[in-house]
């Protein structure tokens, strides 16, 4: 029913205005009559100066215009290499069709004028977006501007999507930002401060390399800033304050830039306990640095994986209780024309109070868990990156990165839990306590050499140290192990465990490119990975009297060494013909691993040939269809084959193999993109297709809730499906509206209680969602989302509409509100749960005044808690969370 009202009022919406235009195409053709693909059209009121309707021409060099009538107007019309021309257009009520042909003998900066006043224009595999004519005088940061550009798409945790491809570097005046994650720059970038917003498709940072491989995926973005922004310091500093709370609430967030040619600085800070939250735990572990994923063609998937505790993680930076004190900062200098360094700083500190009721169903056994839990979080978060790069001609490039991240982590939780198995139900309180200091050191070493115009060289190695130490304590009021030395006698199980990890890898592999033709290389690969681990783990009980239980037995502890090697010859061959781009290649492996436990050595060794390859149907300019498919080796690490127990949650005992072989995966994945600059249509779509034989499975013995499992290689295929399109586009000038949907199919084989069982998961996201881009009326932004996840056992949906109203008035105030409403239910509807969260922000400033006074309101609905579920290959889980309450911020801000 929300879903049919939006369609009916945005419908209504676009119909009035539609009423008031009228509407002037035709086609810029050259002195050959032949269509101009992409020229520049703009329709500038010959009265007060004002362009008032932009377009740049499809690839049969059609326009369209949409003018208001009984008005006269300046078209101009711009294309590379053609003389600019101005025609005079005087409109009635009556739509009008004009051609209008450019002369050859332009020079490039003809066109320097009206491209800086196009709201949109191209240039090569550039899309350039003028900030100013997308923004309404509401926009505070990058993200708010960002939201409003045909084709870029910003998500909740400030990932950047154009084109449905993430954008993986952020950079401000060609210089990185942050580099490896762009929520620091949506988030802080004021907006303000922002002339054109730069989208680099087909993106390679290394020049050399450029064409060479295939870059068709990658996508960076740079913002240029207004004239005067460069050379001085800017920013804002604002703080604010709670009103009429029973607690005191407060917020303050410094931010401050400085660019200029030779060196720039960014600091950010922001204490507050509000539930602003910068950097999430979550954003901490992903943050890659912008290191390169240099073995992606290499065929072999080898994944150190992360001994974190599972320490619970918020739903939307939401919880019971946050406090967080953050600061940041960004830097980079030219030493020379030839030699640049660049890095970053950040150091995060948080408090959560979070505290659940969740229901747990443990698959094909009837057995349900219920829980009352409560947690108290405290995260410190440490980022440091330095990078350099010497580059003394065109020829030779030297690049050296290293990226240290640390931090400490603890969770202490107290949880009530009712077990129903058998028609049974037992109770019992349990607490338990995580702790974690995990450092890791990632280096990385590039050599790029251009020894003729046939003739490419690059070298690169990277280097992993990870060094994990987490703790684990449960106490429980039952016995849920049987551990071999164990005394049950005792009023209270205390039972914990050290776990040490300790990880050296390194990547190396030196690529030739030797052209043939002008559309066509060889690519030999000459590639190494190393990898050498230790695992270490004891289990031990706690007394009543508080002695120490060792549970000395063997099987109880882990001291192992793991040492993995992949040596690889690749060949790759590129061509293009015609509209057709062609990458086959393969690479030829030769693995080595080797397993020390238990007094013994477990050796192992073979050879392997994987093929891969890469299409792309160029069909336009702005419309392509790419096909993948790879081969590749999947490998365990260490935490697989230490064969002592491990354990890591108060129901969950983990016993490795060390006889397990590689997984061999097919992925073959196609994706369709088409911008049309002349209505800003936008359509791309993806499908991805995987199929794992011999994966690595868990067989799990369940008693009641508590499982012991211990992986095998399964003889059954494993298989995955998702797919995910979006259309939008934008009409009469003022309007834009999108459509998508996202399919994910799951199926998965184990060993359950000592039967095989497959489970499967099949989740279904649709979105509907339409807005206006006003500058002297309120624009408003009206959506339906509606999720549907179908496990094994049950099926969950939630339908959202959602509404946005910002409105800049008065030439000093600003008006912005969100709102969302979520149903959320199950399939027997023995889970019905409706919730909403409004908020709410008027800003007062004067055009000319550095001062912003602000009053916002977050949660004004005063909401209590949230609802979400999930999946695992055993179990299903749905929970309701407790969320921050309602808060009233004072607040005043002083802009540089």
């Amino acid at each position: 029913m929300h879903k049919q009202i939006f369609i009916f009022l945005f419908s209504l919406v676009a119909f009035a205005a539609n009423s008031q235009n009228i509407r002037f195409d035709g086609y810029v053709t050259d002195s050959g009559i032949v269509g101009l693909e992409m020229a520049n059209v703009m329709a500038v009121n010959a009265e007060n100066g004002v362009m008032e309707a932009y377009a740049i021409t499809n690839d049969k060099g059609r326009f369209l215009l949409n003018l208001k009538p009984n008005s006269t107007y300046i078209v101009k019309v711009s294309y590379l290499g053609m003389k600019n021309k101005e025609v005079s257009v005087r409109t009635s009520t009556e739509n009008i069709t004009q051609n209008i042909m450019l002369e050859e003998g332009g020079f490039e900066l003809d066109g320097v004028e009206i491209v800086r006043e196009m709201p949109v224009s191209i240039s090569g595999d550039t899309i350039i977006y003028n900030a100013d004519s997308f923004k309404t005088g509401t926009e505070r940061k990058l993200e708010d501007v960002l939201k409003k550009l045909p084709g870029v798409q910003v998500n909740a945790d400030g990932e950047v999507e154009v084109e449905g491809k993430r954008v993986s570097k952020l950079m401000v005046e060609g210089k990185d930002f942050f580099d490896g994650d762009t929520k620091l720059g949506v988030k802080n970038i004021p907006a303000d401060a922002i002339d054109k917003i730069q989208v680099l498709r087909n993106y390679n940072e290394v020049s050399a390399l450029k064409g060479l491989g295939n870059d068709e995926e990658s996508v960076a973005m740079n913002i240029k800033l207004k004239d005067g922004k460069k050379n001085f310091w800017f920013g804002d500093v604002s703080a604010g304050i709670g009103i009429g709370h029973e607690e005191s609430r407060y917020i303050a967030n410094p931010k401050l830039f400085y660019y200029n040619p030779k060196f720039s600085v960014g600091i950010l800070s922001n204490f507050n306990n509000i539930g602003e939250l910068p950097l999430t735990v979550q954003d901490y572990f992903k943050f890659s640095g912008g290191f390169k994923n240099m073995m992606r063609k290499g065929g072999t998937n080898f994944n150190v994986a992360s001994n974190d505790l599972g320490i619970s993680l918020m739903r939307n930076n939401r919880a019971k209780e946050i406090e967080t004190q953050f600061g940041a900062t960004n830097f980079s200098y030219n030493i020379s024309k030839s030699w640049s360094l660049s890095g970053f700083g950040i150091l995060s500190s948080s408090t959560t109070e979070m505290e659940t009721e969740s229901k747990v169903e443990i698959l094909n056994t009837g057995v349900v868990e219920e829980r009352k839990d409560v947690s108290l979080q405290n995260n410190n978060l440490g980022l440091f990156k330095l990078s350099s790069t010497y580059k003394p001609n065109t020829k030779l490039q030297f690049d050296y990165d290293v990226l240290m991240k640390i931090s400490g982590q603890d969770e202490n939780n107290a949880l009530l839990r009712n077990v129903t198995a058998g028609g049974i139900q037992n109770s019992e309180n349990i607490w338990t306590a995580k702790e974690q200091n995990p450092l890791s050191v990632n280096q990385n070493v590039s050599l790029y050499y251009t020894a003729s115009d046939k003739n490419v060289f690059a070298f690169e190695m990277q280097h992993l140290y990870q060094d994990e130490d987490p703790f684990y304590n449960a106490n429980l009021q039952s016995q849920p192990f049987d551990f071999i030395g164990y005394d049950g006698g005792q009023n209270r199980n205390n039972i914990n465990q050290q776990r040490f990890v300790r990880t050296n890898k390194i990547d190396s592999k030196l690529d030739y490119y030797y052209m043939l033709t002008p559309k066509s290389n060889i690519n030999v690969t000459l590639g190494n990975t190393y990898s050498h681990q230790n695992f270490d783990t004891n289990i031990f009980q706690i007394l009543d009297n508080e002695l120490v239980n060792s549970l000395a037995a063997a099987e109880n502890s882990n001291d192992v060494r793991y040492i993995f090697n992949d040596a690889f010859l690749g060949l790759h061959y590129k061509f293009i013909t015609g509209k057709f781009t062609f990458t086959p290649g393969f690479s030829v492996h030769n693995y080595s691993m080797l397993d020390d436990q238990n007094a013994t050595e477990n050796k192992k060794s073979f050879v392997k040939i994987l093929p891969d390859v890469y299409a792309l149907y160029q069909i336009k300019k702005s419309e392509s269809l790419t096909y993948n498919f790879s081969l590749s080796n999947d490998f365990t690490d260490i935490n697989q084959l230490a064969e002592g127990y491990v354990f890591s949650n108060y129901n969950s005992l983990f016993r490795g193999n060390r006889n397990l072989e590689n997984a061999t995966s097919q992925v073959h994945s196609l994706r369709y993109f088409k911008y049309n600059m002349f209505n800003f249509e936008n359509i791309f779509a993806f499908a991805n297709y995987s199929r794992r034989v011999d994966a690595i499975k868990t067989a799990a013995i369940f008693e009641g809730i508590n499982q012991t499992s211990s992986p095998y290689q399964s003889n059954f295929a494993d298989e995955n499906f998702s797919a995910n399109g979006q259309y939008g586009r934008s009409f009469l000038k003022n309007y834009k509206a999108s459509a998508s949907v996202g399919i994910n199919w799951s199926k998965y084989n184990n060993i359950q209680n000592g039967e095989q069982i497959t489970s499967e998961s099949f989740t279904q996201n649709y979105t509907l969602k339409g807005s206006t881009n006003f500058k002297k009326m309120p624009n408003l932004e009206l959506g339906y989302n509606l999720v549907i996840n179908e496990y094994s056992n049950s099926t969950f949906y939630t339908q959202r509409p959602f509404a946005k109203l910002d409105y800049y008035f008065l030439n000093s105030f600003s008006l912005v509100t969100e709102y969302e409403f979520f149903h959320y239910k199950n399939e027997d509807k023995t889970v019905i749960n409706n919730y909403d969260f409004l908020t709410a922000s008027l800003i007062f400033k004067k055009p000319s005044s550095k001062w912003e006074y602000k009053i916002s309101g977050t949660n004004l609905l005063n909401t209590k808690s949230l609802n979400d579920d999930s999946f695992t290959q055993f179990a299903s889980r749905t929970s309701q969370y407790k969320v921050q309450p309602r808060y009233l911020i004072f607040g005043l801000s002083y802009n540089l």
